[in-house]
C-alpha cells in the first residue's frame, strides 16, 4: 500500500468515524482500531526494511550491539506510547492517555541509563585525572 492508499484509507475512515460518532461512538472508535491496524500492517515491510538498513550501519560503524538494540527499544517504546495515547485520547480519555504517555517516558528513561552511563565514563576517561 502506498502514501495515497494510506491517505486516502484514513480519510474515509475519518469520515465514516465522524458520522458514527454521535450516533454510535464505540463502533466509531473499534472503525478507528481496525484502520490504525490495516495502516500499521500496510507499513510493517518498510519497517523491516528501516530496521535491517540501521542494523547495517550499526555494523558497519561497529557500534556494540547491546547499545544499538537499546536504542532500537527506546524507538518502539516511544512509537507504541505515542500510539496508544492518542489511541486512548481519541476515546475521550485524556487523563489515561497521559499516564500511558509518562510510562513511556519512564521505560525510555529507564534503558537510556546504561548509554548515558557509558557516554558520561568516555567523556570523563578524556579528562585528566579521573577514573584512570
Amino acid at each position: 500500500m502506498d502514501i495515497v492508499q494510506i491517505v486516502s484509507l484514513g480519510l474515509v475512515a475519518a469520515l465514516l468515524i465522524v458520522l458514527l460518532k454521535e450516533q454510535h461512538s464505540s463502533i466509531a472508535f473499534l472503525l478507528l482500531l481496525l484502520v490504525v491496524i490495516i495502516i500499521f500492517l500496510s507499513v510493517l515491510d518498510q519497517i523491516r526494511h528501516i530496521f535491517s538498513l540501521l542494523s547495517y550501519m550499526a555494523e558497519q560503524a561497529q557500534v556494540d550491539s547491546v547499545y544499538f538494540k537499546t536504542i532500537l527499544k527506546i524507538i518502539g517504546i516511544a512509537y507504541i506510547a505515542e500510539l496508544g495515547g492518542q489511541l486512548i485520547r481519541d476515546a475521550g480519555l485524556n487523563a489515561l492517555a497521559s499516564k500511558v504517555e509518562l510510562a513511556g517516558k519512564l521505560f525510555i528513561l529507564m534503558l537510556a541509563i546504561p548509554i548515558v552511563t557509558a557516554v558520561i565514563e568516555t567523556i570523563l576517561h578524556f579528562i585528566p585525572g579521573q577514573l584512570g
